[in-house]
């Protein structure tokens, strides 16, 4: 009777130090399977998950503009005081809803190229106004019908899932031609997705081609999206950073006189890819900008919460589910002899013209098919992982304790 006792103990035990080592082999096996399949999936190939999405993206991204209108255009004119703005808007389009266009590709240089057709569809429910409005400056977005922007050639990730989605050449060339040095390279992704396996410390890195540059992002914080972990990555104000505060900027540095010998922060001069006209982009309201460059204008109220932007990327797959890219678009204003309105100017304006908010998010119906063939089978799997180890560990302890208690007792 003993020792059947005793051996139902050591049998428990047994089985229970089995679990825990089940549960322990089952971590690195199940991370093993798990990068196997993401690898697999997020290759731009047909019939992966990744290449799906990205021919078409399920997500509604909408692209709203505030437009400032000066309030004192004459007082300017005469006495050059100071410009006062009020912001009207939104003005709201519907963009990015057409898929990519003559897909191509290569299997030895392991690269797709594509068209990315530009589309805007006015949405008449999220505006205050209508297109019929006296802002002429929201042609800017309807000159997008008609359009495409590429030709893009993205690697597919087949031989180097390290590399997918990042933009080998833009137009056939790996540089802008806008700017000197290193600033004019092709950097990243186009943002929509990165490779995947993303650690808080990546930073990441993307191409805009409205505003003619590579940007990047860097951790800020982890957010639950629709039940999905993701991680926020946002545009630091070093990127507008003027050369003495952030070095690796001074080949964005192109005039000296406007920026102060490269002193001013917190714009950028477009210029060289706007036909030479005298434009500068910016965060929205100045915002990281230098005080004197705002100076001039009344009216403005920067934040971080409404002007900032950010991308909230799944860290596995590296997708972006949602996104905000808010950028201010400015004229140049200087004094001239030879113009009328401009005579009585005295100093120079940074004039804004309109800001815009580009925003995403993956919809419901996504967001449940995304959490049930990604991070719910994850989150099962290490919930399985830990239950047997926790029951195994719980079950070799009691075992073995009840099956000592069992051996002293018969001693005595």
């Amino acid at each position: 009777m003993g020792c059947d006792r005793n051996c139902g103990l050591i049998a428990g035990a047994v089985t229970g130090a089995l679990m825990a080592v089940f549960g322990g082999i089952l971590m690195p096996v199940g991370d093993i399977l798990i990068e196997k399949t993401v690898k697999k999936e997020t290759v731009l190939e047909e019939g992966t998950i990744a290449f799906k999405s990205w021919v078409k993206t399920g997500t509604e991204v909408y692209r709203q503009f505030w437009i400032f209108d000066v309030q004192n255009p004459e007082e300017v004119a005469v006495n050059s005081s100071k410009i006062k703005v009020k912001q009207r808007g939104p003005y709201t389009y519907r963009v990015r809803y057409l898929a990519k266009e003559n897909i191509t590709h290569d299997s030895e240089t392991h690269t797709v190229s594509f068209l990315q057709p530009n589309g805007a569809i006015f949405e008449p429910s999220l505006s205050v106004g209508t297109e019929n409005d006296t802002f002429t400056v929201l042609n800017l977005a309807v000159a997008y019908h008609n359009t495409a922007d590429g030709v893009y050639k993205v690697f597919n990730g087949k031989d180097d899932i390290s590399k997918v989605a990042i933009i080998d050449t833009y137009k056939g060339k790996k540089h802008l031609s806008y700017w000197p040095s290193y600033c004019d390279m092709i950097n990243g992704t186009d943002g929509a997705s990165f490779p995947p396996f993303i650690e808080k410390t990546r930073v990441l890195q993307f191409f805009s081609s409205d505003i003619c540059r590579s940007f990047y992002a860097v951790f800020g914080a982890e957010i639950n999206l629709k039940g999905i972990p993701v991680y926020r990555f946002i545009l630091p104000s070093l990127a507008f950073a003027s050369p003495l505060q952030n070095p690796d900027n001074h080949c964005f540095c192109t005039e000296k006189i406007i920026s102060k010998n490269c002193t001013l922060y917190g714009v950028l001069d477009i210029g060289k890819c706007k036909d030479g006209k005298p434009v500068y982009i910016s965060l929205p309201h100045f915002l990281h900008a230098s005080p004197e460059i705002a100076e001039p204008v009344e009216g403005l109220s920067p934040n971080e919460e409404e002007h900032s932007t950010y991308l909230d990327v799944e860290p596995i797959t590296g997708f972006t589910l949602q996104f905000a890219k808010r950028l201010q678009i400015n004229v140049l204003v200087k004094p001239g002899k030879s113009i009328g309105a401009l005579k009585g100017l005295k100093q120079n304006y940074m004039v804004p013209v309109l800001w815009l908010n580009e925003t995403g998010t993956i919809g419901d119906e996504k967001a449940e098919m995304f959490r049930n063939q990604v991070t719910g089978k994850i989150e099962l799997l290490g919930l399985v992982e830990m239950i047997l180890i926790s029951v195994g560990a719980v079950m070799f302890t009691a075992f073995m304790i009840s099956y000592c208690a069992c051996r002293l007792k018969s001693v005595e």
